[in-house]
Parts: structure tokens; sequence; C-alpha cells
């Protein structure tokens, strides 16, 4: 298993920590560091605050964290130089380490990190056929719709929409197999390692990895053509054109934004005017664990 590997890196210590607190790696979300405080797992759903064999809680020391990293980066930290911009790296499986310490910037931009005090490590997670559930409602005569996936942090937004552009690649009994392009501005989506992705997203599906979205989004079109294009988490100003612009050119889009309900994105300034152009065919609404709550079209109407 992918989530055994990460595990591997972990220093000893912890490691055996984790294997007696978590044992179904499957079911393990979220791995906390920090220097100084109690480990902290995401597991099956909720926080958990191990302790050590003799009941105390386990305190991570600096020196863990600096073996973590090591590991992480395979002893060469500058090696990920580009990846540090952004605050993560993602290795071999899909797995995001994110960090925070003191920040090294040049012209007033961040170029590296050091002294490194929290690590965030993510489990990346594919649920195959996780999409089978809402593809009824968001297709229409063998194509996929303007389709928007609304939900809070953390309730499976992201997972949904890795399955439906692997089975809109492949093709499904509700959509024929199409290009797909996906702007993965934070390598969640494909989970790319070395620029080749880990996560399964179709035969059909071209990835633009740790770029930003609008950016992604227009070198895409110009490149590779998309019949579909897939973003995570859009909400920027910029992003919202790109995705009308991509709209415009032919492309149908699928992608992601946090929220809890319509009523919240229309006070959104960034949705509001998309809401009222009709730009989306449907807004999944999801909640924890992505169990649909509602889909509605783009007049505001439940489907």
């Amino acid at each position: 298993m992918q989530e055994n590997k990460i595990i591997g890196l972990l220093p000893g210590s912890i490691r055996t920590v984790v294997n007696r607190e978590a044992p179904d790696a499957g079911k393990l979300q979220e791995i906390r560091l920090r220097t100084g405080k109690p480990l902290i797992l995401m597991y099956r759903g909720e926080e958990l605050v191990p302790a050590t064999a003799d009941g105390r809680r386990h305190i991570v020391s600096k020196e863990e964290i600096n073996e973590l990293i090591e590991h992480v980066s395979s002893y060469s930290l500058y090696a990920f130089e580009q990846e540090m911009k952004q605050g993560f790296i993602t290795i071999k499986g899909g797995h995001r380490v994110g960090m925070a310490g003191q920040a090294i910037t040049e012209k007033g931009r961040m170029k590296n990190l050091r002294y490194i005090t929290s690590v965030n490590i993510r489990m990346s997670h594919e649920i195959l056929g996780c999409g089978d559930k809402v593809f009824p409602y968001v297709t229409q005569c063998m194509r996929p719709l303007h389709t928007l996936l609304v939900s809070p942090p953390g309730c499976g937004k992201t997972t949904l929409l890795r399955d439906m552009i692997r089975q809109i690649s492949d093709g499904n009994p509700y959509t024929k197999a199409m290009t797909v392009g996906v702007v993965d501005e934070r390598s969640e989506i494909a989970g790319c390692h070395h620029g080749i992705p880990q996560n399964n997203l179709g035969i059909r599906t071209d990835v633009m990895d740790a770029c930003p979205k609008a950016e992604g989004m227009l070198l895409l079109i110009r490149s590779m053509r998309p019949q579909v294009l897939a973003v995570d988490e859009i909400g920027a100003a910029e992003d919202v054109q790109a995705v009308s612009y991509a709209m415009h050119c032919g492309c149908k889009m699928l992608a992601t934004a946090h929220g809890e309900s319509m009523e919240e994105l229309k006070r959104r300034p960034a949705f509001s005017r998309m809401i009222e152009e009709k730009r989306f065919d449907r807004y999944v609404i999801l909640r924890d664990k992505g169990e649909i709550e509602a889909v509605f079209d783009s007049d505001g109407r439940v489907v």
C-alpha cells in the first residue's frame, strides 16, 4: 500500500505510535507534527492525540522534524526549492507534506523555508467509483455538464472530482470518453511526483501540475485542446475569469469551491455574477464524507 510507504519515512519513535494507534493505514488522513507539541493524527475522520507505551503524550522533538524532512526530501531540501515556494512537497504516492517555519524571501516573495517547525502529512486516498452517485445528475446526452462541487473543507470534494475526471476520461454509462485537462495547482488532484500523476485520472487526461489555476487553464486550452477542464478550489477573481473564458472556448468545466450552501455562494462576489449569468449547469452541495446534500440547476432549482 502507498500509505505504508509514507509511514516508513517517519522517525522510528513516531512510526511506532502511528502503527499502534492507526493500524489501518488506508483510514489515516493526516499526521501533524509540531516541535515541542503533541503528535496529532486524523484517523477515520476523528482527531487522535496518541500516547506512548507508558501512557504519556508523544511530544514531537526538533530532531524528529529534521529527520522526517531529510527522509521526505531524500536529504536534499534544496532540490525541492520550486515546490517549497508553495509550502509543501508532493512525494511518491501523491501524498502531500506541508511545512511551516521561517521563510526565506527574495524580492518580497517566498523562495524557500528553513527552521521548519511544523509538518502536516496529508495522505492521498483514491476512492474509485465514488463518482458513480453524481453522474446521473451532471450529464446530459452522454456529455458532462458544467458542474461546480461545493462543500466545507475536508468533505471529499477533491476525491469526488478526481474520480469524475477518471470516469469522463475513460468513459462510463453516462458519458462518452473525452479528453480532460487538469490544472493541479497544489498537486492534490493528480498527486504528481516528478511530473508523473500518482493517482488514476484516466487514459485521456493531461495534467498541468503546480501551475496557477488561471494561467494553467489558458495554457491547456492552447496546447492540448481539452474537451473538459477540471480545477480544484476556484475563488479568486482571475480564476472566475479563466473559467468563463474556458466555457466560451467550448470546454465543459468541472470545478470545486469551498462553501456551505448556495446562499453562501451568492453572497460571495466571485461567484454571485457567475450564478446570475447561469455559467454552471449544476451545483452539487456535499456534506461529510462526500455525501450529496442537494443538486441545483442553473436556475437554482433542486434537480
